[in-house]
This record gives C-alpha cells, structure tokens and sequence, in this order.
C-alpha cells in the first residue's frame, strides 16, 4: 500500500511540475479589451507599448500605469494602418515569436506522463513480485498453486475413515514406506511412484488422501487437477514443473491430486481432444512422474471418478504403478461409517444402526453423512430431543427420492396413482427375481412423482452381475403400472404416468439384445456404451451392423417387451381382488411399508420361497 502510494503522489507532483512549466512560458494575463477601446486608449496616449502575435490575430498591451491587457485584431487587412496610427502616437511595437515552448509542453503532457507511468507500473511489479508473500504473487501463473502443508496436520487418520477396509491395507504400504524407507530400500523394494484411488463419488478417496498424510505425518501436497491449467499457453507445465520441484525439496513427502482427469484425459481423441495447452500439461506430468529425473521420496496420489477417459500413458508401470479400486461399502462397511458419523448425533435409544445399515445399499460413506444430518435438520424443525426412528426414514425418502408434499385428496387422481402403484409392487413382491420392495406411497414428492415403489436391493446386488431373470423381471415389474391403469380404467383411460417406465424398458430390452447377448441373434455386441465425445471418445457412434440386423434388432427388442407385458398382464389379472384390496389399504393409509405389504399379499396368494427367506434375514 505504501508502494501504491508513492506511485500515486509521483504521477499527481510530476503532472503539476509540467502543468506549472506550460502555464509559466504560457502565462495568460488578466483583463481584454474590445478593439474599440483599444483604439480610444491609443489616441489618448495610454498605451505604452504592445506585443503582437506572430499571426497577428491578438496581443498583448501595457498602459502607462504598466497595467497589462490583451485585444483581439481584426484580420491583416487593417494592419498597415494599425500599424501606422501606433507609430503616430509614440506606441512600442514588437511581434513575438512562434510559441515553440508551449507546443513542446502540450507534447510531454500527451506523451511523456503515460511513459512515465508504464515504466513505473513495471518497476513496481517487478519489486512486488521477486518480495516473499507480496500482493502480487498471484500474478506469477508459473508457480504451482498447491496448498502445502510441512507437518501434514490434516486432522484425519484410518481410524476415521470407515466402510474401505480393502484400500487402508493397500495404502498401509504407502504409509509403511514413507515412515520406515530404509527397511524397504535393504532389500531392493521400490515403492509405487503413484498411486490412483478409483471410485465412484462419495465414496472417501479424497478422505483417504487425508489419512494416508496424516499416518505418515510427511509434508504433504494437495490440488485439483483444473488448478494446473490457465487459458495462457505453457502455464499448466510450469505449475507442474514448480510442483515436483518443490516437492523434491521436501522429500519424503506425498503429493496429492484430486480429480485428474481434468487434465488426464486421453490425449487428440474426441471433439475438443487437441487442446494444446491441457495436452502439454499432461506431457508434462508423465515426465516428471517417469523420466530422466528421479523423484526418489516423492509419492504421487490421486483420485478420480472416471477411469475410463484417463491417458494410457497416465496409468501405466512406473507412473500410477496401482489402482485401488475404492467402491461402495458392504453392510458393516455402512455401519462403520454410520458409527462415525453418529458421534456428534443425539439418537433416540430405539434407533437401531444396524437397521439403517441394512436398508441402505448401495449408499456411499457421503450420502450415509447426509442421511444422518437430515435426519438432524428434520428433528430440530419439529423441536424433538433426539433422532427417531420416523427422522430416518423421512431422511432416507428425501435423499432418496425427494422432499414430501401434502397428500392428495381422495379423489379420482388418487386413487389413478394407487392403482398404478399397486400394479408395481404386487409385481415387486410375486415375481422371484425382482428386488424385495421397502415401502410403497401415494404421497406427492418434489418433481412431479405422485407416488412411488421403493425397491431395497439385495446385498450382493451389482449390476454387473444381473441375471436374464432378474433382467426379465425388472422388465416386468415397470410395466406394472401401466398394465393395472389398462385393466382397471381401460386402454382408452391410461393416463403418461407410465412415460419414465416405457424409457427404461426400452433401454434394458436393447441392451439385452445388443450388448448382453440374451435373444436369438446370439452372442454378439452389435452397440457400445457410448462414452461421450467430449470424453475423448468417438465424434458420432459408430454402428456396425448393416439395416437388415437393425430390423432383427428392433423385432427381437419388441418381443421382450411383449413377452414381460404377458406375464404382468396374466399376473395382475389373476390377483384383480387382491390389487382392489391393496389400493383401499394404500388409500386409507397413503404409505404402506414392505413387510406389511407382504403380509396382505401372503392372506391371498403365496409368496415366493426365495422372497420369504431374504425378508427373514
């Protein structure tokens, strides 16, 4: 600021000394006369002399009394007689000179004052920027922009990090390495040189990141991967050049980034694949990683949601050495997390973590955070002491599926989305291989859902692993909805409710036949996943089947759905008083959880064997 300051009291003293310079050669005097009374002062003798302009359009008068004055001429056409008749009455006459001195001041005014402040303005960048921690270092782009961290206080140990037991034991060699090198380096081991936590969000990566520092209590690094690259050509190379480098200054020490496939994805593929300045920051990356130079102590770690779009380059020997593939928690694994994430929570003592547990597959370590702290929220709005078993489940629904409205009133509509609703569930719940259902509403949620089936997966659910059954009945429990609206109000009085469940028929049915190999074209991957072109991958999809096999396609397609449609229809329409029944119930009590859905359903038909035995458990 002080700096700021003499800049500015320089400019505004170095202005006033021009200014004053030009306004003294160029001094106005004080007073004008008209020509007329110029004319009456010099037939009166009162004019001493006169010094007229070079172009002889004004001048300046002394009177006697030595009073100065200035008059504008008439044009040159006078001027002999001017001339003659101030000869006559005794008047000193000169004529000045060209005003080259004003002309010279104007000049520097124009010019010289933005020189001056160009030359001072780099002067002072130059001075701020070389200082340590000045308010111009942001402007040096070239040094990393990685929050350092000399004595790794992240706060954060294994001990509180749950739910990813496989990935601590993996990155307890990485810890074992950067505490106790020396035991490694006796008999020839080589530590990774990068470590790369894939996952998908939520799931602790970079709470791991965190952990691994704070075990090994070495320095630690840590950045975004979009931190590397500007819109100025050659920035992200140098940050990654400044990054290593400081990094080997403080070896043993770990470097962490997260997200890095902003600037990892593969290099010229895909629209907007050539961006030269990404692709020399991430050439730049592989080199100093795998080399000429040696990083001997340094660690790199990092974290990413999608594996898929990353350089080959990036992920082979020498660079991310290992993968750790950090998923979504089993049963304990969400226990142990709900365990720490309980610690700040007052809970009622009817509240059962191991039942949360259980009815939260599929959640990661963050959104099991965010169910415990709505649940929160919800028990403070209604001014309880504690967190009931009713916070958690209106939790679970909001995070789930969103924020409840008011009911509906018993109405047509209502009892429309009953119905549909019912076609779901009593499909969910006969069928063998559908998911075991949790609850089933008729309460309007946020965005236009008027009601809903909530599935609970089993615990080895993973959609890699779905069975043709299972496919089928997936099939056949979304078309449920549509086929009760059809056998209760009649073809002609279906309403588009069902739009979101055709969608996702569609899909599952061309998958099965174009990428799973489950109809009678055999066992051929006729489409792709397709990856994005903005993802490095391919411009247009490329199909690489001929019109003819499209057909066998689009034929083999609808007869999935047409086979899943028989079976709701057949199902729904031998269960017509068990599905009046049940909307009564769902009516009268708008949600109907799904244990007690299954015992009305088990008073009408059987339920299946394998059903029964997974809801026991």
């Amino acid at each position: 600021m002080k700096s700021l300051q003499w800049f500015l009291v320089t400019i505004i003293m170095t202005q006033g000394l021009i200014w004053g310079t030009v306004r003294a050669q160029t001094k106005e005097v004080t007073g004008d006369l008209t020509y007329s009374e110029f004319l009456q002062k010099v037939q009166s003798k009162e004019i001493k002399s006169i010094e007229i302009d070079h172009d002889g359009r004004g001048a300046k008068v002394t009177l006697q009394n030595n009073k100065k004055l200035t008059v504008e001429l008439p044009s040159r056409a006078n001027s002999g007689a001017l001339i003659q008749t101030l000869r006559q009455n005794q008047v000193d006459i000169a004529v000045l000179p060209p005003r080259s001195n004003t002309s010279s001041g104007r000049l520097w005014i124009t010019i010289g004052i933005p020189i001056l402040f160009v030359l001072f303005l780099i002067l002072m960048l130059r001075r701020l920027s070389n200082a340590p921690g000045g308010p111009m270092q942001t402007l040096n782009f070239g040094r990393s922009r990685a929050r350092f961290s000399p004595e790794s206080k992240t706060g954060v140990i294994f001990d509180d990090v749950a739910g990813v037991e496989t990935a601590k034991e993996e990155l307890q060699e990485v810890v074992s390495f950067l505490k106790e090198r020396e035991r490694f380096d006796k008999v020839g081991a080589k530590i990774p040189r990068g470590v790369l936590l894939v996952g998908p969000p939520g799931t602790g990566k970079t709470l791991l990141a965190r952990a691994i520092a704070g075990e090994a209590g070495v320095p630690f690094f840590s950045l975004s991967g979009s931190e590397f690259v500007e819109m100025f050509v050659g920035v992200g190379a140098s940050r990654v050049r400044d990054l290593f480098a400081r990094a080997k200054e403080n070896a043993p020490c770990l470097i962490f980034i997260d997200e890095i496939d902003a600037v990892g994805r593969q290099r010229g593929s895909g629209l907007g694949g050539g961006n030269d300045e990404r692709e020399q920051t991430l050439n730049q990356l592989l080199s100093e990683m795998d080399g000429f130079q040696t990083n001997a102590g340094v660690i790199v770690l990092a974290a990413t949601n999608r594996p898929d779009v990353l350089d080959a380059a990036l992920l082979r020997p020498g660079r991310f050495d290992r993968q750790i593939v950090v998923d979504y928690p089993d049963y304990k694994g969400r226990l142990d997390i709900l365990k720490v994430h309980a610690r700040n929570k007052k809970l009622d003592e009817q509240v059962s973590l191991e039942n949360i547990a259980r009815r939260t597959p599929g959640f990661a370590g963050a959104d099991l955070a965010n169910l415990l702290n709505e649940a929160a929220i919800l028990t403070a709005r209604r001014r309880k002491e504690a967190i009931t078993d009713l916070e958690i489940d209106d939790a679970i629904d909001r995070v789930t599926i969103g924020l409840s409205l008011k009911p509906l009133l018993d109405s047509v509509k209502k009892r429309l989305i009953a119905y549909h609703e019912v076609g779901h569930a009593l499909l969910q719940t006969l069928l063998e291989n559908a998911f075991l259902m949790d609850k089933i509403t008729i309460i309007p949620r946020n965005g236009g859902i008027g009601g809903f089936v909530k599935p609970l997966p089993t615990e080895d659910y993973s959609p890699g692993f779905m069975t043709q059954a299972s496919l089928l009945d997936d099939i056949t429990v979304l078309l449920g909805g549509r086929v009760a609206e059809e056998l209760i109000f009649g073809y002609d009085e279906v309403t588009v409710g069902a739009s979101g469940d055709i969608e996702q028929i569609t899909q599952r049915a061309r998958q099965m036949v174009t990428m799973f190999g489950m109809s009678d074209l055999g066992l051929l991957a006729l489409e792709r996943p397709n990856g994005g072109m903005f993802l490095g991958r391919d411009f247009m999809p490329v199909t690489e089947y001929s019109e003819a096999v499209a057909s066998q396609i689009d034929r083999q397609v609808r007869q999935i759905v047409r086979f899943c449609y028989d079976r709701a229809h057949s199902i729904l329409s031998a269960n017509l008083p068990l599905m009046h029944h049940l909307v009564e119930v769902l009516i009268e009590k708008e949600t109907i959880e799904g244990e007690e859905f299954r015992q009305i359903v088990a008073q009408f038909t059987p339920l299946p064997q394998k059903k029964l035995e997974y809801a026991r458990t």
